[in-house]
């Protein structure tokens, strides 16, 4: 199946979901995560706010608080700039998703251990499927972080059609589960 037919599948599936039904996975997500020793480790971690019914990792902040949190803005040329996590510090985006404000500090790819990534679906094999827009395709090349795609379980499949330019992901990560996706991180 094409990509376009794909997203809006998993689109359309996503927005389906009854709110009390995303508020349950994103909290079981959350609580997974938080008992995950790689994310436990972890001192800088890029993470996303959540829109569109996309899983909420919010309760991570007040879970892993010793973490610091770092959160994307979307600036010129389609690219993400890093900034901390200030919840008292974020601003509505053209496109509708809270970012920090452009004032907060930047933070520099390199310093991140792991990044926590949105997307449409993700396989098994660690195969991405995003909105279409390549943010992450284009950042994701300028850290060595670990990378761990976020979805549902109704929202994984085993093959996704993946581009030379697609990025994969180290682990994705479910309401029930966390598959390693490389065998180079453990």
């Amino acid at each position: 199946m094409h990509k376009q037919a794909l997203r809006q599948d998993f689109c359309n599936l996503r927005e389906c979901l009854p709110e009390e039904d995303v508020a349950t996975a994103s909290a079981a997500l959350c609580r997974q995560l938080a008992k995950w020793p790689s994310l436990r480790q972890a001192q800088t971690v890029l993470t996303y706010l959540a829109f569109r019914n996309e899983l909420d990792l919010g309760l991570l902040f007040e879970l892993l608080s010793d973490i610091e949190w770092v959160v994307p803005r979307i600036v010129a040329g389609n690219q993400m700039l890093l900034h901390p996590y200030d919840p008292d510090r974020l601003i509505r985006h053209r496109f509708g998703m809270l970012e920090p404000a452009p004032d907060l500090p930047v933070i520099p790819p390199q310093r991140l251990d792991l990044v926590l990534v949105p997307g449409v679906a993700f396989d098994r094999q660690g195969g991405r499927l995003g909105f279409g827009g390549g943010y992450y395709d284009r950042f994701l090349p300028q850290t060595t972080a670990g990378r761990v795609g976020i979805t549902y379980d109704e929202c994984l499949v085993d093959v996704l059609p993946c581009g030379e330019h697609d990025q994969r992901m180290d682990w994705v990560a479910t309401q029930t589960e966390i598959i390693r996706c490389r065998s180079e991180f453990a």
